[in-house]
C-alpha cells in the first residue's frame, strides 16, 4: 500500500517539480485518502463490497489527480486535445495502477469490474470537465468561475454517460425505472467527482506554483507563444553637409 505514495514521490523528483512549493501536493492527496477512509466508516449501512469499491475508487482517483497535477508542467499551453489526452493517460494509468495494487493480482475478478468501469469513465470525464472549464472561462482566471464550470460540465457529462442506460431500461422495463433514479445517479457521480477534484483545485487557487500551472494548463491569464522580440535600434543617420 506504500507503492502509490512512492509513485507520487518519484513524480516529485521530475525537474519541473524540484521546488518546495510542489510538495504541497501531499495535502490534497491526504485529504482525499482521509475522506475515503471516513466515508467508509460513516456509510456502514451499505454492503461491504460497495464500501470497498467506493473507498478504492476514491483513493485511486485521488492519486491519479495528484499525478495529473505533477505532470501538468509538461502540458501547459499545449493544444487542448493534447493536454486532455495527457490528463486522461495520467489519471487513468495511475488510478488503474493504484486499484491493482490495492487489490493485488490475486484479487482481480468480476467483483472489481464495476470499480474499474467507474475509474475508466472518471478518467475521461474529469479531464474533460477541467479542459472545457478552461475553454468556457475564455482566458479569464477566476476560481469561482472555474469551479462553477467544472461542476456544470461534470453534471452534463455524467448525464450523457448514464442517460442512455436509463433510457434503455425504461424502454425494456417501463415503469420499473423511475426518472428520479437517473437524477440521483447523475448528481451522485458528478458530486463525487467534484468532491475528489476540489482539494486539488483549492491547492491551485492558494499555491502560487500550482496556480500558474493550472492557468497554463487551462490557457488562462496570458497568451501562448514566445515573448515578443523588440525591434532592433536603427543606426544613426549621418548628417548631410550642404556644399
Amino acid at each position: 500500500m506504500l507503492l502509490p505514495w512512492l509513485g507520487i514521490l518519484l513524480l516529485l523528483m521530475l525537474k519541473p517539480n524540484r521546488c518546495a512549493q510542489a510538495w504541497w501536493i501531499w495535502v490534497p492527496v491526504g485529504c482525499v485518502a482521509g475522506v475515503g477512509a471516513l466515508s467508509a466508516l460513516e456509510l456502514e449501512f451499505m454492503p461491504a463490497a460497495v464500501l470497498e469499491m467506493f473507498g478504492g475508487v476514491v483513493a485511486a482517483v485521488g492519486f491519479g489527480l495528484a499525478a495529473v497535477w505533477l505532470i501538468a508542467g509538461y502540458l501547459g499551453w499545449k493544444h487542448r486535445v493534447v493536454a486532455w489526452t495527457g490528463m486522461v493517460v495520467a489519471l487513468g494509468g495511475f488510478s488503474l495502477l493504484v486499484a491493482l495494487i490495492r487489490h493485488g493480482l490475486e484479487g482481480i475478478g468480476p467483483d472489481m469490474l464495476p470499480g474499474l468501469i467507474t475509474l475508466a469513465v472518471g478518467a475521461v470525464v474529469i479531464p474533460l470537465a477541467v479542459t472545457l472549464a478552461g475553454l468556457f472561462c475564455r482566458g479569464r482566471y477566476s476560481p469561482l468561475r472555474i469551479c462553477l464550470w467544472v461542476a456544470l460540465v461534470l453534471v452534463a457529462t455524467w448525464l450523457l454517460v448514464v442517460g442512455p442506460f436509463f433510457i434503455a431500461a425504461m424502454i425494456f422495463n417501463p415503469g420499473d425505472v423511475p426518472l428520479i433514479a437517473l437524477v440521483g445517479v447523475v448528481l451522485s457521480a458528478a458530486g463525487g467527482s467534484f468532491a475528489v477534484l476540489l482539494p486539488f483545485l483549492i491547492l491551485s487557487f492558494t499555491n502560487a506554483f500550482y496556480r500558474e500551472r493550472l492557468k497554463d494548463l487551462l490557457h488562462l491569464g496570458r497568451q501562448a507563444g514566445p515573448p515578443a522580440i523588440p525591434p532592433l535600434p536603427q543606426p544613426p543617420r549621418l548628417l548631410e553637409v550642404e556644399p
